[in-house]
């Protein structure tokens, strides 16, 4: 569903997890640092809500979007981080930066979860323009760091189901 369909602050909250007990690294982009500053807020207040202990959150800067591969991947490879948290913005530019831009960083997160096994997320705005960005950063559209954050929780819930699991 696209995001002017729904708002990304509101998501169902039914058999999450402890979070209490888990450790997040929240890397974020310094481009368009306006619009990450608040994908971070979002995030961060929405882990500290549903449990997360201030000192298990660790923040990583990247320059850009480019390199919240790598950061993802420095701080997945710690056996104390259990879930990656990547946060950027690429605006559309009058060339196609931002597509090259855009694929490299989903395909790398996505390589990065994989390799290590532990979620990985992608919270990276890829809007037309500012405005749009803005929308989606804590505007009209809600909080793309929000939804972010609960999709680290998800998918941590979701590790423990897998791993705990027993056919009789």
């Amino acid at each position: 569903m696209a995001s002017e369909l729904k708002n990304l602050s509101v998501f169902s909250t039914d058999n999450l997890p402890d979070v209490s007990i888990h450790r997040f690294a929240i890397v974020v982009a310094e481009w368009n640092s306006d619009v990450t500053e608040a994908l971070f807020n979002g995030a961060y207040q929405t882990l500290l809500h549903y449990g997360a202990k201030p000192d298990n959150i660790i923040r990583g800067n990247v320059p850009g979007s480019y390199e919240l591969t790598l950061g993802a991947q420095w701080f997945a490879q710690r056996d104390d981080i259990d879930a990656v948290i990547c946060l950027g913005c690429v605006i559309q530019g009058e060339t196609k930066h931002n597509d090259y831009i855009n694929h490299a960083v989903a395909q790398g997160l996505t390589n990065v979860s994989i390799k290590t096994g532990k979620p990985v997320i992608f919270g990276v705005l890829t809007p037309n323009d500012q405005q749009q960005a803005l929308d989606r950063a804590g505007g009209k559209h809600g909080n793309k760091g929000d939804e972010a954050a609960m999709t680290a929780i998800k998918m941590l819930g979701l590790q423990k189901q897998v791993y705990s699991f027993q056919f009789k």
